[in-house]
């Protein structure tokens, strides 16, 4: 069930710890209204704001935005990683967002494809930070941790438990072998750039038939976001019209560091607080709502 959206406009954010006291928005929020906790996350913030009538398959979604030809088979993201050893085990350092080209995507998966295709299934290769597998439409897939809730901590924690997992990591650790081999990768640790040397798996199921939401419209540059807004049916926008945002739009910046948001952002949000009530939502589940008139409370001086 979609959370309820207001007349408001929605802005949605990084963590709340992330902004230090320095921050303008700190200021700007203790004349506003704390609200009760929402949604945490980023999975969690997309599943407030969009309903899926089969949770949220986010590989057969985004594949679905990318290229249009989700169909009906079931698709699970092997978007590409960096894994960095340590003492105790292995970490996820990044996922999906690494320097990276379409010509050494596809060098780095060549390897790969004859791995998948002996267990039936296609890595699809659909922009240099999103890969694809695609699977038979019955197939079933054990549950599959998000890279949000892997990243910075032992890998292996993570990895999807039980027989019916075994699979799976059996070919999670068939592809790092031959990614870390590959001289690709060599190659970047000479210029300085991370190796590619792992892929995730996640967000695995078919494409929903329909997408709901309480939005009228949403502004940013997430794929996956985007690929919900189409499949809802409702506007985009990039965040270059940011200040064309009005009430029943999202405003999605909870992928841009907090500095950026204070040099970049800040500045038309402030304008757009000045005609619009804004809901602001963090990553971390805080929400303040702030109306037009809250700016004349000189009076009130909370601590958020």
């Amino acid at each position: 069930m979609t959370d309820p959206v207001p007349q408001t406009l929605e802005c949605w954010l990084p963590a709340w710890q992330r902004f230090d006291h320095a921050h303008p928005l700190r200021a700007w929020l203790q004349r506003a209204d704390r609200l009760p906790g929402g949604a945490v996350g980023y999975l969690g913030g997309l599943a407030a704001y969009f309903h899926c009538d089969a949770g949220m398959p986010a590989a057969a979604l985004t594949r679905e935005y990318l290229h249009g030809d989700a169909g009906d088979a079931c698709w699970l993201g092997a978007d590409p990683a960096w894994v960095q050893p340590d003492m105790t085990g292995a970490r996820l350092m990044a996922c999906g967002q690494l320097p990276l080209s379409m010509d050494e995507a596809e060098a780095l998966a060549e390897p790969l494809q004859a791995v998948f295709a002996d267990e039936g299934m296609k890595l699809e290769i659909s922009s240099a930070q999103r890969w694809h597998l695609r699977l038979p439409a019955q197939s079933t897939l054990p549950d599959f941790a998000a890279p949000e809730a892997a990243l910075g901590e032992d890998l292996y924690e993570h990895l999807p438990q039980g027989e019916a997992a075994r699979r799976w990591r059996v070919l999670f650790n068939e592809v790092q072998v031959m990614l870390h081999q590959h001289p690709l990768n060599a190659q970047r640790r000479e210029r300085g750039l991370p190796p590619i040397n792992s892929l995730w798996f996640w967000g695995g199921g078919v494409l929903p038939a329909q997408v709901s939401t309480a939005l009228s419209g949403v502004i940013g540059e997430d794929v996956l976001l985007l690929a919900l807004a189409k499949r809802a049916g409702i506007p985009v926008q990039r965040r270059t019209r940011l200040d064309s945002a009005k009430a029943g739009w999202l405003i999605d910046l909870q992928d841009q560091p907090v500095d950026v948001i204070a040099s970049e952002w800040w500045p038309t949000l402030q304008q757009l607080g000045k005609r619009e009530p804004l809901r602001f939502a963090f990553a971390s589940g805080e929400r303040w709502l702030h109306r037009p008139w809250h700016r004349l409370r000189f009076w009130q001086r909370s601590k958020p």
